[in-house]
């Protein structure tokens, strides 16, 4: 089969695979569209207001559910304990604000892109590094779970007919955003800018007019306000340490509004320059819109007396909600937005949702940014697959891309999309990087407290120092927080999926590292082979044989042999007579094979010929066929198939294949059929010297 230069089948290919082909491309310029030069990579970098939408996405959707998770776990005991609700959003907004201020300092000193995992390597060490690459490759996988699940919920409590639907919308909408994303990172800022706007401005009025109605003495009361909740058993009268326990676990779910704060130092390559300047004002920004939401968001929720259960922990205990199941409750978000708005028909509620829904599964674009470029760090350490290093059309990582959108909607789909299971597998993975991170950001500075004698400069060094070690002792004691409150709720499978993933990236870097030392070299120049025997494989005396016997001597090898193996004596001496009558000019050897194998006999041959001169070289000539429909590609080759796979594990032995394209191949090409073969096989040209050649 011919191949163009661009990788596409040539004219000399069967119709079939051109068929194919042509299909193939056709679908893969519709979906990623037209390919892009690798000189237009500065093309596609980003400015803020297009980086804000694609980096903050995450972080700021987690507003819609962030205020939902604290409510969930304080009305296990009823609605006496709403009362933490507020000083539990304040504890989150402090740790918000911390751990953006920890990152300013972290993209000034590492512009690279590398974000904690960079920070924990260069500072703390590789096993560091990976272990923070295996939090957060779970960590993206799981933000795309979570976002499209909740943005799933948030289109149920619009359209409650959805219900049934919620797994193939939420696999759907992965498959749409992986396909935006093939298409290049500008694109997809493009495609997600308004969007993540229009929710701002949504969540922003709302907020606004509730406020509003508030001082004017008409406060929002929600759908569920008049819901009583029933005490789940055990939560009737809790002592101090439980309820501090209780309390540290509606943190621990309320701090899911930190994830994808790591995002933009994740991604300050994509920023156009000043990177690290814009990188931080964006950062910074994202703080605060997102800090804004969500205090704003908690408080009409209480304030509107928001009362919503969990249908797993609590069996919906909503007094007037008989069943959960088949009668979902609205999210939070929705009652708040149909309390400030006038219902659950008008059209702010609808607008809320819309744009709710449309950020919440366009928030796992964060991901689908974030998990390919750092597959594409790792790829370049070593520690993943190389391919993952590799850009694809649109000069976006499309194998990163692929991967995140299979696992992530296997995820989905093993979870039914439900948000609430989901989310107790969240946050684990950020906090272990935020924590691990924030500490290779200490000493990193206190590495560079060594050398600086500027007085002013050590100033901004050692209060940079001050706002990461504060933040590496926060996140620790959040993330031990977390995997406390959250084990028995499912966050163990993260426990045992991290440790994999870093068992599974230090082997691929044993690997890499390995092959790297057996392939270098310190000898110059080419050190040549003693002797090269070449040996071609004979089942028939025709027209790919005599092509393959006239390739091999034209190489002019130091011993060329033909070889066969006795299966059927009847087949063997007709071959022996067949040969005889053609008068080659090479003896014919045959290998007996009492068991009727192939394979074995070949490959004992060609090793014998090695045994005691190491330094010679054994190639191996196999005449194949080349046929034009797929189907006859189950009729021909196999046996040859097998063999190569042999052969390559052969110290000392090259393999190469003589083709001989069938009549099916010419019939079928644009060129009409190929000109006319020798019947008796190619020879070498009549002014061609004859090859030296010796018996086998």
């Amino acid at each position: 089969m011919t191949v163009s230069r661009h990788g596409a089948p040539g004219p000399g290919a069967p119709r079939s695979v051109r068929d194919v082909a042509l299909l193939t491309r056709v679908l893969k310029r519709v979906i990623i569209g037209s390919p892009v030069s690798s000189e237009q990579v500065g093309h596609s970098l980003l400015a803020k207001r297009l980086a804000l939408p694609i980096f903050a996405s995450d972080a700021l959707s987690s507003v819609a559910y962030a205020t939902q998770e604290i409510l969930l776990v304080l009305t296990v005991g009823g609605t006496a304990f709403l009362y933490l609700a507020p000083w539990v959003a304040l504890g989150v907004v402090v740790l918000m604000a911390t751990v953006v201020a920890s990152y300013r300092q972290l993209v000034r000193a590492y512009p690279t892109g590398g974000g904690d995992y960079e920070v924990a390597t260069k500072n703390i060490g590789q096993s560091a590094g990976v272990v923070v690459a295996s939090a957060l490759l779970v960590d993206y996988v799981m933000t795309v779970a979570v976002s499209v699940s909740s943005g799933v919920d948030n289109i149920i409590s619009a359209v409650p007919s959805l219900h049934q639907q919620r797994v193939v919308l939420a696999v759907a909408f992965v498959v749409i955003l992986a396909a935006v994303n093939l298409r290049g990172l500008r694109e997809a800022g493009l495609a997600f800018a308004a969007p993540t706007y229009l929710f701002a401005t949504g969540v922003f009025l709302m907020i606004g007019t509730g406020f509003v109605r508030v001082v004017l003495g008409d406060a929002p009361v929600a759908e569920s306000a008049h819901y009583g909740v029933h005490v789940h058993h055990g939560y009737g009268s809790l002592g101090f340490l439980a309820l501090m326990f209780f309390t540290l676990r509606a943190f621990a779910s309320g701090c899911t509004a930190l994830t994808g704060v790591e995002a933009i130092a994740n991604g300050v390559p994509a920023f156009k320059v000043p990177k690290a300047k814009n990188a931080q004002l964006t950062l910074v920004a994202m703080g605060a819109i997102a800090v804004s939401m969500f205090g704003g968001l908690t408080a009409l929720a209480l304030i509107a007396k928001v009362h919503i259960t969990d249908p797993i922990t609590n069996s919906c205990l909503l007094n007037g909600v008989s069943d959960c199941s088949h009668t979902p409750q609205r999210t939070v978000i929705a009652q708040v937005a149909g309390s400030v708005f006038g219902g659950p028909h008008s059209i702010g509620f609808f607008y809320v949702q819309a744009t709710t829904a449309l950020i919440l599964v366009l928030a796992a674009n964060t991901a689908f940014n974030g998990f390919p470029l750092l597959g594409a760090i790792l790829a370049r350490d070593k520690n993943l697959p190389a391919q993952l290093n590799t850009r694809g059309d649109r000069l976006a990582y499309s194998n990163g891309i692929l991967m995140l959108a299979v696992v992530a909607g296997l995820i989905i789909t093993v979870y039914k999309a439900d948000t609430t299971r989901l989310i107790q597998l969240y946050i684990i993975g950020v906090f272990t990087s935020f924590t691990l991170g924030q500490s290779g950001m200490v000493r990193h500075w206190n590495r560079a407290l060594r050398t600086e004698r500027d007085p002013t400069e050590r100033r901004r060094i050692q209060r940079s120092r001050v706002i990461n070690g504060f933040g590496a002792s926060l996140s620790g004691v959040v993330l031990a927080i977390v995997i406390v409150t959250k084990f028995t709720k499912g966050a163990y499978l993260v426990l045992i999926a991290m440790p994999i993933l870093y068992a599974l990236m230090r082997a691929i870097n044993r690997h890499y590292t390995r092959v790297a030392a057996e392939l270098t070299t310190d000898e110059v120049g080419l050190v040549l082979p003693a002797r090269n025997h070449v040996v071609v494989l004979v089942a028939k005396v025709h027209k790919p044989t005599l092509r393959a016997l006239a390739f091999a001597r034209a190489t002019r090898p130091d011993t060329l042999t033909a070889l066969t193996v006795n299966i059927e004596d009847d087949d063997t001496r007709a071959l022996l007579a067949e040969w005889e009558r053609h008068d080659l000019p090479v003896k014919l050897t045959v290998l007996e094979s009492p068991y009727r194998e192939v394979t074995s006999p070949i490959i004992g041959y060609i090793k014998a010929l090695r045994v005691d001169r190491p330094h010679d070289v054994v190639s191996v000539f196999i005449p194949e066929y080349v046929v034009g429909h797929w189907w006859e590609q189950l009729l021909h080759n196999q046996a040859a198939l097998r063999l190569k796979g042999r052969l390559l594990f052969q110290q000392g032995v090259m393999v190469t294949s003589v083709p001989w394209q069938l009549e099916s191949t010419a019939a079928l090409t644009d060129n009409g059929p190929s000109p006319a073969r020798p019947s008796r096989g190619d020879k070498p040209a009549e002014d061609a010297s004859p090859a030296p050649v010796s018996g086998g």
